[in-house]
Parts: structure tokens; sequence; C-alpha cells
């Protein structure tokens, strides 16, 4: 890279930080987006590459009880956090229509901006999900979807907090804490054993639900865009669009991979019953197993 474009780039870099805002220096990890993008990166290694290698020769680790303590740990987080984001405005004076973000010090902007700061930690502690699934071997779980949206989520937000904590843009972040309440809660049975199986019979509508919250802050960023002039920092507003756009599709390709194929194994597992020839059952065996 030569010296002018460096110059170039450096000046970019300054321009932009100029524009944040400077209630963040009260907060860690703040100062710049280095250790934020660190961690991401060191996240990415960890359960891309150096995690499945490390446990490839070793057997998988029985955490059950440190991971049900983990999720009704995240259960609790993730419900005071929903509680913050809305008492800091989306319960307490908030527009539907166009809601600038407030940078003053009063109460509830100070609260907010707490609120947010306490959402994008979620998103880092959340590396846990993954860095578990690598210690118990469960690769099958360690999807592109998966790891593209911790990562992200964590990386984005930092740019989310520095320079918009609060306002139209957080509109998102209730309705995420709220599914991950549930989301926690379902993992949490998951994790106490085979006996509570039984009771999460409910897993494609929690997929559902998370469907659902892509779209509802879609359809409300589109009805900004369009019907509504608002000072609003408008490449937040785009890149929130994009994201609830590609994230919508993401968990819809996972939804018709997982419970479409669900249904198929179903009906040929009772149309090999019903025939009862060896044949057709060793021929569903070989396929499902």
């Amino acid at each position: 890279m030569s010296v002018s474009l460096m110059k170039k780039v450096n000046k970019l870099y300054n321009e932009t930080m100029a524009l944040a805002d400077p209630r963040a220096d009260d907060y860690p990890f703040t100062d710049s987006p280095l250790i934020n993008t660190l961690h991401v990166i060191f996240y990415l290694l960890i359960v891309v590459y150096v995690g499945p290698r490390l446990m490839k020769n070793r057997k998988a680790y029985n955490m059950r009880e440190i991971i049900v303590t983990y999720n009704f740990l995240m259960v609790a987080f993730s419900s005071y956090t929903f509680y913050e984001l809305l008492a800091g405005g989306w319960a307490n004076g908030y527009s539907l229509v166009c809601q600038e973000c407030d940078f003053s010090r009063s109460p509830q902007a100070l609260r907010m901006q707490r609120a947010c700061f306490l959402f994008w930690m979620s998103k880092h502690i959340e590396f846990f999900d993954t860095y578990f699934f690598v210690l118990k071997k469960k690769t099958n779980q360690i999807t592109f979807l998966h790891v593209f949206h911790h990562s992200y989520m964590a990386y984005i937000w930092w740019w989310g907090f520095k320079f918009t904590p609060g306002g139209l843009g957080t509109f998102h972040a209730p309705i995420n804490s709220l599914v991950h309440v549930i989301m926690y809660i379902y993992y949490g049975i998951s994790a106490m054993g085979p006996s509570y199986r039984k009771y999460l019979w409910w897993k494609k509508y929690l997929t559902a639900l998370q469907m659902v919250q892509f779209c509802t802050t879609t359809a409300h960023l589109l009805n900004i865009l369009l019907f509504n002039d608002c000072n609003y920092a408008t490449a937040f507003v785009y890149i929130l669009l994009a994201s609830g756009i590609v994230f919508f599709i993401l968990f819809a390709d996972f939804w018709v991979k997982t419970y479409s194929k669900q249904r198929q194994q179903q009906v040929d597992s009772q149309l090999c019953k019903r025939s009862g020839k060896p044949e057709e059952q060793e021929i569903y065996s070989k396929k499902h197993n």
C-alpha cells in the first residue's frame, strides 16, 4: 500500500470517527473498532479452523451442567436487555413512524445507550454457543448460517453503538432479545438430556418466530425509507435493511432444508412400515442413517 493511499485511508477513518457519539467514550472497548474486530476474527479462527482440528482426535466433552447453566443465565441476561430496551425508549415514548437518535445526556437517552451496550455485549457472549458445539463435536450444528449470524451481529453492532445507540435503528434489538429469551429456554431444556426432548416439539415454531422478526424489522425500515423523511443515518438504515433480507433468506433456506427433509423422512417411514417388505425397509435404513 502506497504512502499516499495510507494517508487517504487514515483521513477517511478519522473523518468517520469524528462523527461518532462522544458518549461512547464512557464505555470500554469503544475507542476503536480494533478489539471488536480482533475478537470476531478470533471467534472465526476457533470455530472454523483451530477448534475442529484440536478436537479431531479427542473425545467430545460432557458439559451438560455448564451448558444448562449458561443457557438459563442467557435467558436472564436477554430478559434484562429486552426490558432495558423497552424502558429506554420502545415502550417509553419512542415512535414507530420516525424515531431519531437522542444524543443528549438525559436519563432516558443514557438508559437507551446502556441498553444498546448490553445488546452489543450479548452478541460477543453468544460466541460460547459455538464454542460449546466445538467442544461437544457437534459439527453439524456449526452451519454457515450460525457462524455468519453470530460474527456479523457482534461486528456490526459495535458501529451501531458507537454512532447511533438509539432511535429507529434499534427497533430490531428488543425483538431479537425477546426471541433469544425463548431460544435459550429451548437450548436450556435441550441440554438437560434426552428425557426432556419430548418438551421440545415446538422447535420449528422457534425458527418461524425468527423469520417473523426479520419480516417485521424489514417492513419497519421499508416504511421509514419509502414513506417517512426521518433524520437518521441513512447508511445504517440500508445496512439493517439488507441484513434483515439476507437473514430471512438464510433462515428460510434452513427451514426448507430441515423441516421439508424431516417431513419426507416421516412419509418414507410410514410407507415403509405399511409395505412390510424387508427390502424396502433396508433401503429406507440406508437412506436415512
